[in-house]
């Protein structure tokens, strides 16, 4: 079984890493040391290590009232392993404990592999909603 923890300010440089390496094609905003430290200080961050390395990432939002999953990243080697499932579950289980009834996790519409994952997982496709996003 993969550990799977919250982030800590010692982990920010491997996180960083893993996220500039793996970067989604569709992610528009900048990945800051600051960013990562606010996760962390929300609790949000969530991490799985393999033989004592960062092996994956998960980021659990909760805005009260809804949870929305962000940045899950496994490193390829680690793929296929059940990291990111375990990272998922990891993430799901505490935006259920801070009251979270829907959980939203964002894809790249390009991205077959990640929907594939998601629905894998228990995730639908919602095909009643556009996002719309304005960046600041």
């Amino acid at each position: 079984m993969t550990p799977i923890r919250t982030a800590t300010a010692a982990d920010v440089p491997a996180v960083l890493a893993l996220w500039e390496r793996e970067r989604s094609p569709a992610a528009v905003t900048s990945d800051t040391e600051d960013a990562v430290l606010q996760a962390i200080e929300a609790g949000a961050l969530l991490v799985a290590e393999r033989d004592g390395r960062l092996a994956g990432t998960v980021i659990a939002g909760w805005d009260g009232w809804r949870g929305a999953l962000w940045r899950l990243v496994v490193e390829p080697a680690d793929r296929r392993c059940g990291i990111g499932r375990a990272l998922v579950e990891a993430a799901e289980e505490r935006l259920v404990g801070l009251g979270a009834a829907r959980i939203t996790a964002l894809v790249g519409r390009e991205e077959a592999d990640a929907a594939a994952f998601w629905e894998a997982t228990g995730y639908g496709h919602d095909a009643n909603v556009t996002r719309f996003v304005r960046n600041l």
